[in-house]
């Protein structure tokens, strides 16, 4: 290959051949812009409850609840009941998010999460403190189903990707707003109660107008076609498109939602349970099959590459390293650890997702935090013989962060996207609800379990237990996840029809096809952006 062609035929290059086809209100919609920005909301709950260790170091909330931020039972309890109700939560909201709608199923799951928040700040007793974090994560399940799902179904395919990721943006936004309050509160609200009060409340005014506003904003055309409310369907697509319904564009997408659901009721219309005939089209068609597989094993890579676990135990983590100091020094690097997730996220999110694809983010992705992984486990090997430096006390703090760049780029945000984007849309409800289901579930075992393992591994063979999960999911992402970014919700079919250990030849052969394509299309100044080119795949 030339050197040239080394750039212009790149998947970057691709990414902005992609743009530049598409229409300008198609990408500049800001009716558009504004749902997508209210369902990626859906994931500030989960935010600031992955984040809650600062909590505990509140004199006040110590003096009130009697809770000591020493003991690693109240700790380990602290920190994980959420994700247990979570994926309860998650699984129950199958029944509610193809009756209600997207929009609405959002505005429920939303408040019974401030509900769980009130409580907490309220509760004069510890067992109600535990009452409402489970009802919070009874919140935050349904909310990590239905956020992902409508981005997904609103999205148009060029900047599918983009939008999704914001879901994930708006998770770390969260995290360091929590984590910087509770600085905040630490050291200029006397001890008392309102210093815990004042962190859990905030949140729920912020919700309590974005509700207001969410009836600004549009449902997803897809759930209406499937609910048979095909005119408001259309409507809605053409507000969100911003072009007219003549447009070959929307009509070609119309024609195409239309297609695939009339396909899917017409396959499965037999059986009169709805459920059943969920289950058994999620499970007994094999490329639904490869599906759960697919969003099942990502989420389980990503809970065991540690970066979660960290996360969730920054601070007794850090004091590991000898770098947490007292607790507004703690607090800090617990928020500036926070801040740079926004950037790596935003890095990814805007640079990597759409344009690198899906494959080469996961595996770069992995292959930084098993860099990482390893270094921590060494440091702390030697850390424990008190043969360190302070130069490498400082590298083990560095490789903190560049662990984070990793989770970022892969194992953070595309897991989510899988989860929505994935599914075919009879199934997607159900698909996204059983692998959040699974995802929570994980997520609460690893939590509860990461005190007992670092205590049975002498705290640093944890770290090299995480990097060898790395090296696992680089080498599951080569053979067996294919390449979804550039593909319309429709046609990701086709993508799950082939066989599960060649996606990496079905991923390359994809790329240069539509890279021609591409090129085609701009030259002869088609407005349908990379429709052609996904076809040739077909």
């Amino acid at each position: 290959m030339a050197f040239k062609e080394i750039f212009t035929d790149s998947t970057i290059a691709l990414y902005a051949k992609q743009i530049r086809a598409a229409p300008r209100p198609l990408i500049f919609n800001k009716k558009l812009l504004l749902s997508a920005l209210c369902y990626a909301t859906s994931s500030l709950p989960l935010g600031t409850s992955r984040h809650p260790l600062p909590i505990p170091d509140l004199p006040g909330f110590q003096g009130h609840f009697g809770f000591s931020n020493s003991s690693a039972g109240q700790l380990r309890y602290f920190v994980s009941i959420p994700f247990a109700s979570a994926g309860v939560g998650a699984l129950l909201s199958w029944f509610l998010n193809d009756r209600i709608g997207r929009l609405w199923s959002w505005r429920l799951y939303t408040v019974i999460w401030m509900i769980g928040q009130l409580v907490m700040c309220f509760t004069p007793t510890l067992t109600g403190l535990w009452v409402a974090r489970v009802i919070c994560g009874l919140g935050i399940g349904p909310l990590s189903v239905v956020g992902n799902m409508a981005i997904v179904e609103i999205a148009p395919t060029e900047i599918r990707g983009l939008l999704s990721v914001w879901y994930s943006v708006f998770m770390v936004i969260a995290s360091v707003c929590a984590v910087f309050s509770v600085m905040g509160c630490y050291i200029h609200i006397v001890p008392s109660r309102l210093q815990y009060q004042v962190v859990w409340f905030s949140p729920c005014v912020f919700f309590a107008l974005l509700i207001a506003g969410s009836f600004y904003v549009c449902e997803s055309p897809r759930w209406l076609w499937m609910v048979d409310r095909h005119d408001e369907a259309v409507k809605t697509l053409v507000e969100i498109r911003g072009l007219p319904a003549e447009h070959p564009r929307v009509k070609f997408e119309i024609e195409e939602i239309k297609m695939a659901i009339a396909k899917e009721k017409r396959d499965h219309s037999s059986t009169s349970s709805l459920f059943i005939s969920n289950v058994k089209e999620t499970f007994t068609v094999r490329s639904n099959l490869r599906r759960v597989q697919q969003t099942f094993a990502s989420f389980a890579l990503a809970q065991i590459s540690g970066a979660n676990s960290i996360t969730s135990y920054l601070i007794p983590i850090l004091k590991l390293l000898g770098q947490a100091g007292d607790t507004t020094h703690g607090l800090f690097l617990s928020g500036m650890y926070s801040t740079s997730k926004i950037f790596f996220t935003l890095i990814a999110c805007f640079f990597l997702v759409d344009s690198i694809g899906r494959r080469r983010c996961l595996m770069l992705g992995a292959c930084l935090q098993m860099c990482s992984d390893i270094y921590l486990g060494v440091y702390l090997k030697y850390e424990q013989a008190g043969s360190t430096s302070t130069a490498s006390s400082q590298g083990a703090l560095a490789f903190m962060f560049i662990h984070a760049l990793g989770y970022a780029i892969g194992l953070y945000m595309l897991p989510y996207l899988f989860g929505g984007e994935v599914w075919p849309n009879r199934i997607r409800s159900f698909g996204g609800a059983i692998s959040q289901c699974f995802h929570w579930l994980f997520f609460f075992a690893m939590l509860f379990a990461l005190p007992s393992l670092l205590d049975a591994t002498n705290n640093w063979g944890a770290f090299l237990f995480f990097a060898g999960c790395c090296f696992l999911a680089q080498v599951y992402v080569f053979f067996m996840v294919p390449e979804t970014s550039g593909l319309s919700v429709e046609e990701l079919d086709e993508v799950f029809e082939g066989p599960w250990l060649s996606a990496y030849r079905y991923s390359r052969k994809r790329n240069q096809l539509v890279i021609e394509a591409a090129d085609l299309e701009i030259q002869n100044d088609k407005i349908v952006g990379m429709k052609s080119g996904e076809k040739l795949v077909v």
